[in-house]
């Protein structure tokens, strides 16, 4: 076996974490064999890598200068076990994990900030793309989605700008977690919509269970629930969503089932980046019951305006319901 320190630290790296091959899973036993000082070497390694994931929450440490000291300290005598007096040794010990710890903790983060991380994002259309885990996730127009080329054990992590459909691949054993603003998202399996806009968060859930959290404030939704986090509102509520038109980029379509006028105005706005101004108070609530499926603008003001009567006036800069 490769005798270089660093060589052999790599390798324990990937023995700890499960991502040895079965050659390099068997080049580490070969060398634990060979020695008893190999084999207390290890032992020492597996502790302190251990203690290291306590230190994980309030470390702060500059990365590479921890794991530069980790490993200038724990090779000043590489493979090398001496007994000490009991007293020395727990000052060392103490000594040793906190630093040695640290660097190793800096190690991990090194070696995750080296996983390729992949970005989605659309301008003027939207875009539907499979996660790797085989969870689909249908983007809004100017939004993107960040996300490991391969999720590690344990959790799937996404971070979310603008606004998304996501229909999740079940797995209790790792949850689908997104991060938007400064929101998480948790959920095993299930389908929800997600908007990010002016630093707010909104989340409507379609089918499963979805939990959103915010600092030490949890609310878990069901479906056609949602909650609005305002960016300076530390208290989650959730409500009922009367409506379906929230994910039309994704279904397709405009869903209306006794719908209020200004709604559907509203998603139509966003949708065709229309400026649509309803300009009598006493229409704004007019119950519209019906389904645009894939139609123009000007279909969809025609059957409002041979609804309810009215006329559509276009101007340069707005079109007017009178």
């Amino acid at each position: 076996m490769d005798n270089n320190a660093t060589h052999i630290d790599d390798l324990l790296v990937k023995y700890l974490l499960h991502e040895a091959t079965v050659e390099e899973i068997a080049t580490v036993e070969t060398w634990l064999a060979t020695a008893t000082e190999n084999s207390a070497y290890f032992h020492q390694f597996r502790k302190i890598w251990e203690q290291s994931k306590v230190l994980a929450v309030t470390s702060t440490v500059d990365e590479n200068a921890a794991w530069q000291l980790f490993q200038n300290r724990i090779h000043t005598k590489p493979a090398v076990v001496k007994p000490l007096h009991q007293v020395a040794w727990m000052r060392v010990a103490v000594l040793t994990i906190v630093i040695a710890g640290a660097g190793l903790l800096a190690y991990f983060g090194l070696r995750e900030k080296r996983v390729p991380l992949l970005t989605a994002q659309t301008a003027t259309t939207v875009r539907i793309d499979t996660l790797p885990d085989g969870s689909v996730v249908t983007l809004n127009k100017h939004s993107s989605i960040t996300y490991p080329k391969k999720f590690k054990e344990g959790t799937r992590a996404v971070t979310l700008k603008g606004e998304a459909f996501f229909n999740v691949t079940p797995n209790k054993k790792k949850p689908f977690q997104i991060q938007v603003n400064d929101v998480r998202i948790k959920v095993v399996g299930t389908s929800f919509n997600v908007r990010s806009e002016n630093g707010s968060t909104e989340v409507i859930v379609a089918t499963g269970v979805v939990q959103v959290q915010r600092g030490s404030k949890t609310v878990t939704l069901q479906p056609n629930e949602k909650t609005i986090v305002l960016p300076r509102d530390s208290i989650l509520v959730k409500t009922t969503e009367t409506t379906h038109l929230y994910n039309y980029y994704q279904s397709n379509e405009f869903v209306c089932d006794n719908t209020p006028l200004w709604k559907l105005v509203a998603v139509l706005n966003k949708a065709y980046n229309a400026t649509i101004v309803i300009g009598r108070e006493e229409l704004r609530d007019l119950p519209l019951t019906t389904t645009f499926p894939n139609e123009s603008l000007d279909q969809i003001l025609q059957v409002i305006s041979l609804t309810f009567n009215i006329k559509v006036q276009r101007t340069p800069t707005a079109i007017i319901l009178n």
